[in-house]
This record gives structure tokens, C-alpha cells and sequence, in this order.
């Protein structure tokens, strides 16, 4: 058997770091077992639906470096639910409902009052061919509601039915669809809800894996009877916990929480951010990745806790720095290239600089320091411009065949006494213009002596 996975966002906002953990997670399973992964959207709801979102949508897969082996839109598919659906209204489970949202709310708060159940009464079912085609002629458009299987043989009469079935992190889960009310799967307007499409492109694209947030396990038991009044195999489900602050909210597409365009944008490593999506709440060891590959290697839905996945967004920094830190030369030469870091000195100045910066960007800056000027961070006082001054009397001439940092300030120890940060801060500030950075030893050959008595102060 293939194992087939999909991502099946809605384009109703810009995906964030929890949208990512799904999208990531069918990817890599599909990849570890040789299978396909399909990038579905989930766009049935036009009004909310937006061309941006969609757009935004592909760059972000894109940068994660997730390449779907199928691509396909809802909207595109509609005549596949008007067949799926005829079907299932032939057979009496999908009913005309024409009750408005007020009628429904007020029905619901009489059942509470009474202690009955919450779930929708089933009233609508009483309504004859005759009823329902007076209502239509009159202008009334129903939505259409799926007939859960919770009844012997009244659907007045509810009782008990498990649904059960072996989730890959959850373990074994069971749903009462006694407890439920019949889905809405089409709206008065025309309009398809995701619990019943996503069941028919689920079917037809041979989806075999179904690996999405725990937010969806309830929804699960509903779907699992729509697998079954279709005649179609259920395929096997994973219910991630999901990604919340450490106050324990949850990370809301509207509000922009971690964006990953904004992620992509402040300069964040992919990887850093799939590992942090990915290995958050797991009993793995939230570490940096350098790729998918891997990050692959690791993830095994196995080591998914049950418990809420709390994570502090500050640690995709922390990521970063770890990735940036042990990148070699050959895997960041072709960005340091775009960013005008080029010639004999652009491997040394790497090597040089990535220990002390958190994003690769930030080696524009060094570069700047390094070639053209020192930055203005930092001023020197009168009493440390003197020392400096007498310090360059003893810059060495060679600066290629000996240590030249410590041959200088070995110099400048002897003759001026001065020793410890009182040595090293003042000439470091001279030199780059900041108080903190790499290690001078590494940055001296490559200002070279020529620009470095150009900073003598």
C-alpha cells in the first residue's frame, strides 16, 4: 500500500507556526514511508477565501522546501459533492432542514432547560415530500444535515453508538455519536461545510493518512460514519496536540501569531522553524535541524505527547542561533553571494562571524565593518583614544604568516601595562566600532593593515 497524506488548509488568513506542524507532519511521514503528499485548499467557504491567503499559502510550503505531489483546489470540485451528495440523499442520510438560526438556538436552550440532550432534535425529518416541496415553492432554501447512524431504527430515538478507531498518537479514541447533532454538510446558500468535502476528496484522492490537530477528534467520529454511508474505506488518523503559548492560548490565523511569512521575513531559518513545529511536544529534544531530511529522520508520531504542546516563541531564536552557528561555508555560499559577500576573504569572514550572529542577514553587517567602515555604535574616551594611539605604534608589518592579534596586543601589553579588558575593549571599539562581535583574531587578517591603520583614531 502507498500511503498518501495531505495538507488541506483554508485560505482565510496567512498560516502560522501551528498550521505549519500539520503541514510538516504529513509531509515527513509521507516521505519517511515513500508515499505521496497532497496539498489540497480547502476553499468551499467563498466569502472568507481570499487569492492572497492562497498565494501566501504556496510561498510558505515553498520555503519550508515541502513540494507537493499533488495539487488541487476545492472550488474546483464542486460537481464531485452535487454526485457524492445525490447519493447519500437517495439513500435518506443527507435531509432538507429549514429552520432558521434563531429557531435552532431557541430549541437548544428548551432542550437544556428540560435536561435533555443538546443535540439537534432531528424535527425537520418529520416534514413530508409535501411539506418540504410547499416550502421550497414558497421561496425557503433548506441546508442539508448528515443522518448519524445513532439509532436502531427511530431516529427519534438516539441511543448510545461508539465509534471507535486506533489513532497513531492518541491511541485507541471513541466518539458517542449519541452526543452529537446530525453535521450540516450544505448551506442554504449553495455552500459546502469541510466535515463532508473533505471526507469525498479523501475518497477519491486514495488518501490513506489522515494527520491533523486534536481540535479535530470529535469531528473524527462524524466523518468516520460519512466514510462509511459512502461505502469507502477509513483511513488511519493521527491527532496532533496543538501548538498554544505558555499561557496556554491558542495561536489564531486571524490574529497573525507567528506568521511564517513574518518568520521568512524577519530572516528565520526554515529549518529552525520546521524543527520547532515539528519536535515541540514531543519527548524529543527540541533541537536544530539543518533540513527536512533531517528533521525526518527524528519525527515519529510515536513520540507525540497527549498533553498540550506549550512552547515560548523566543525559542525559534534559540533555533536559529543553533543552525546559523554550525552552518559550513558550502551550505551558505549561494545566500552570502546574493548579499554581495564574495571574494578570497567571503570564507574566512564566515567562519569568522556566524558564532556571533542569530540570522544569516546580520553578516551584511560585518561585511560592511569588516571591508568598508567601522559601525558608530560605540565612541572611545579621552583617556582610551590616547592608549589606542600609542597601541597602533605597535601594529606589526606582516600580517599573513603570524598570529597577528596576539603579537600586537603582546606589544602593546609590554608597552603600555595595560592588560585584561582595559586592552582588548579599547582597540576591539577602535577597530569595529562595537563592543561586542567575533573574535578579533579571526577579523584582524582580513581588515588587513592598511585599513587597519586607517581606524587609528
Amino acid at each position: 500500500m502507498t500511503i498518501i497524506t495531505r495538507f488541506a488548509p483554508s485560505p482565510t488568513g496567512y498560516i502560522h507556526i501551528g498550521n505549519a506542524r500539520p503541514a510538516l507532519a504529513n509531509w515527513l511521514y509521507a516521505k519517511k514511508h515513500n508515499g505521496k503528499f497532497i496539498f489540497r485548499l480547502d476553499d468551499t467557504d467563498v466569502e472568507r477565501s481570499k487569492q492572497i491567503y492562497t498565494d501566501a499559502i504556496h510561498r510558505d510550503l515553498a520555503w519550508f522546501g515541502i513540494k507537493p505531489d499533488v495539487y488541487f483546489k476545492q472550488s474546483d470540485r464542486l460537481a464531485f459533492y452535487e454526485a457524492a451528495a445525490e447519493k447519500l440523499k437517495q439513500s435518506g442520510v443527507l435531509y432538507p432542514c429549514f429552520e432558521s438560526a434563531e429557531e435552532l438556538e431557541k430549541r437548544r436552550g428548551l432542550r437544556i432547560a428540560r435536561k435533555q440532550l443538546r443535540a439537534y432534535g432531528r424535527e425537520a425529518l418529520k416534514l413530508t415530500k409535501d411539506e418540504i416541496a410547499d416550502l421550497m415553492a414558497k421561496g425557503n432554501k433548506p441546508h442539508w444535515r448528515f443522518l448519524l447512524p445513532n439509532f436502531k431504527s427511530d431516529p427519534f430515538k438516539p441511543e448510545r453508538t461508539e465509534i471507535q478507531w486506533d489513532d497513531l498518537v492518541r491511541g485507541r479514541e471513541t466518539v458517542d455519536l449519541c452526543s452529537l447533532s446530525d453535521p450540516v454538510v450544505l448551506r442554504e446558500d449553495g455552500t459546502w461545510l469541510y466535515n463532508i468535502t473533505s471526507v469525498i476528496d479523501d475518497i477519491d484522492s486514495g488518501v490513506t493518512h489522515v494527520i491533523r490537530g486534536e481540535d479535530h477528534v470529535t469531528n473524527t467520529g462524524a466523518q468516520i460514519a460519512m466514510f462509511m454511508a459512502l461505502g469507502a474505506k477509513v483511513p488511519v488518523f493521527a491527532h496532533m496536540n496543538l501548538l498554544t503559548t505558555l499561557t496556554g492560548e491558542g495561536l489564531s490565523k486571524r490574529t497573525g501569531a507567528l506568521s511564517i511569512g513574518s518568520l521568512a521575513d524577519d530572516g528565520y531559518e526554515a529549518a529552525a522553524v520546521a524543527s520547532l513545529a515539528i519536535l515541540t511536544g514531543t519527548s524529543d529534544a527540541v533541537e536544530a535541524q539543518l533540513d527536512l531530511e533531517s528533521l525526518g529522520k527524528i519525527f515519529d508520531l510515536s513520540h507525540v505527547s497527549k498533553s498540550a504542546a506549550k512552547f515560548d516563541p523566543a525559542e525559534v531564536l534559540i533555533l536559529n542561533k543553533q543552525l546559523v552557528h554550525k552552518m559550513d561555508y558550502a551550505y551558505v555560499k549561494p545566500r552570502l553571494d546574493a548579499m554581495g559577500i564574495v571574494g578570497d576573504k567571503a570564507e574566512a569572514f564566515w567562519m569568522a562571524v556566524r558564532g556571533n550572529i542569530e540570522k544569516v542577514k546580520e553578516a551584511t553587517d560585518w561585511w560592511q565593518i569588516v571591508t568598508v567602515a567601522k559601525a558608530d555604535d560605540e565612541t572611545l574616551s579621552d583617556e582610551d583614544t590616547h592608549f589606542v594611539r600609542a597601541a597602533f605604534e605597535q601594529l606589526p608589518v606582516d600580517f599573513h604568516d603570524i598570529p597577528v592579534w596576539k603579537v600586537w596586543t603582546d606589544a602593546v601589553k609590554k608597552a603600555t601595562g595595560r592588560t585584561g579588558r582595559n586592552l582588548f575593549m579599547p582597540l576591539r571599539i577602535a577597530l569595529t566600532g562595537r563592543s561586542h562581535g567575533p573574535e578579533l583574531a579571526n577579523l584582524l587578517p582580513l581588515i588587513g593593515r592598511e585599513e587597519t591603520l586607517a581606524r587609528r583614531p
